[in-house]
């Protein structure tokens, strides 16, 4: 198997809460055609597409039920920092726009300083800054 591209599709409650929170964090909007299922952001240096659609558009899309990430972990993205100082930074960004800090940032081991946060559906997060990388 050799794709062309990998993009991830994630449900959501509420469209306009989860479009206001990412655009708070400054990711990129990736919503050329304006949608009532979905909003989507464009993630790093190489744009990881991030669609977020409504849960039973998803649902429907996938021919099956959708864990509830309040729950449980389908998946948990970790974002790259640059430095300690943007990982504390971005921690207070992610405060202000309304997620939940899970575990404050802190050091694992000599090399990784990060913490871990969850949107407003519970879509979990991992924020690291990793020596040398």
């Amino acid at each position: 198997m050799n794709p062309k591209m990998i993009w991830s599709n994630l449900a959501v409650s509420d469209l306009e809460r989860t479009t206001k929170f990412y655009t708070e964090l400054g990711f990129k909007s990736n919503n050329s055609h304006p949608s009532k299922e979905l909003t989507s952001f464009l993630v790093g240096e190489r744009d990881f597409v991030i669609h977020f659609f409504l849960k039973e558009i998803l649902e429907t899309n996938i021919k099956g039920k959708i864990a509830d990430a309040h729950k449980g972990n389908e998946v948990v993205f970790t974002l790259s920092a640059k430095s300690k100082d943007q990982v504390n930074s971005w921690a207070e960004e992610v405060k202000k726009a309304g997620g939940e800090i899970i575990s404050s940032p802190e050091e694992f081991g000599k090399e990784y300083y990060g913490f871990i946060f969850a949107d407003p559906d519970g879509h979990r997060f991992n924020v690291f800054y990793m020596k040398g990388f």
